[in-house]
């Protein structure tokens, strides 16, 4: 098990970039501690993946270290780093039997044979393969391959961390959710630093105790899941974590006040006005507006979605769009209807940014 530093840590694919745009990471700092389950979490392309490898020794970064309990390790290679990686698609031996894989790992490194039994069957039943320990790998289902290739990652107790890259690509959805959580037990029980890189926002909010967000090679926001709902420091975070995602609108402010497309929306925190040239926005999330019977804006309804356990509506404040969370019961006559926000759920934001309001 390690601590984990990044230190000025920077990476671009080119020997000589121009300009900070040709770099696949910009420039970061970052500790993580020993222990701890962490998700890296965006898009394509926004350079988690990268990421990873650079602290797998996969990739030497452009510039900065990185450090395993204080030890500089930027340019070792991989195997003197002691640490396991889980790919995107499953690294396994099809002539193997399932036990033989899962042991191999410990084989390499001189293990005791009743301890490789012990750890092999401990591993075998956390994922459900203890009945498949026999059976050659090859005629097993793609999912089943994962498991095995989680399993051989999983089965050193001495690695300095375990890195997964998006790990349940190739799981049946059905599984995912089972899975997620006994790869959190296992983390627990073993008390293993954990970074599990994914594009999916539920994968990350389940088996993560920090969510670190990336966009454009950029890390945007680090928190635990609560705090990235709650409290998005930048608009991306906003728009990506939730489903619908934060509606981020067009606004000036002032004081207590803002004005989205024409409308005057009250906030919970004062703001003093912004210099010319800065882009302001408001940012509220579904959830925390809703449409209601009394005392509220008037706005035109677009749409209403009924997924089941809630109905989401597409309105019209003014000239701004935005999705509101539509109770059952609530009237909504032709396509008028009142929208009531929750001030304390509006946060101001200047170029993507939050700003902190006086309260």
């Amino acid at each position: 098990m390690a601590r984990i530093d990044l230190v000025d840590l920077a990476h671009s694919y080119l020997s000589q970039p121009p300009d900070a745009t040709h770099y696949a990471l910009k420039p970061m700092t970052m500790h993580w501690r020993q222990g701890g389950a962490y998700a890296l979490l965006g898009p394509s392309g926004c350079g988690k993946t990268t990421l990873l490898n650079i602290i797998s020794g996969l990739v030497v970064p452009s510039q900065g270290q990185v450090l395993f309990d204080g030890r500089d390790v930027t340019r070792l290679p991989t195997e003197a780093r002691n640490i396991a990686q889980v790919f995107q698609f499953p690294v396994i031996y099809d002539t193997m039997s399932v036990r033989q894989n899962l042991a191999f790992p410990l084989q390499n490194r001189g293990v005791p044979a009743a301890e490789i039994e012990a750890r092999v069957k401990e591993i075998a039943e956390l994922l459900d393969l203890g009945n498949a320990l026999d059976r050659r790998a090859r005629g097993l289902t793609a999912d089943a391959k994962q498991k095995i290739s989680l399993g051989r990652g999983l089965v050193r107790a001495d690695v300095a961390a375990i890195l997964f890259d998006e790990p349940l690509t190739v799981i049946d959805p059905a599984l995912k959710w089972e899975l997620r959580s006994k790869l959190k037990a296992l983390h627990r029980r073993l008390d293993l630093t954990m970074i599990y890189v994914t594009h999916d926002q539920t994968e990350a909010l389940t088996f993560a105790d920090t969510v670190v967000v990336m966009h454009d090679g950029a890390i945007v926001q680090t928190g635990r899941p609560n705090e990235l709902f709650d409290r998005p420091e930048h608009t991306f975070v906003g728009h990506f974590i939730g489903s619908p995602g934060m509606n981020v609108l067009p606004a000036r402010v002032e004081g207590r006040t803002a004005e989205v497309g024409g409308v005057a929306v009250e906030l919970a925190r004062a703001y003093p006005a912004q210099p010319a040239g800065r882009r302001i926005e408001i940012g509220i999330r579904p959830e925390y507006a809703r449409l209601t019977a009394s005392g509220g804006l008037p706005v035109r309804v677009e749409r209403i979605d009924d997924v089941g356990r809630i109905r989401f509506a597409r309105v019209r404040l003014g000239a701004a769009s935005l999705s509101v969370v539509a109770p059952r019961g609530v009237p909504v006559e032709g396509d008028r209807a009142l929208l009531a926000l929750d001030a304390h759920q509006i946060h101001v934001y200047a170029d993507s940014r939050r700003l902190e309001g006086a309260a």
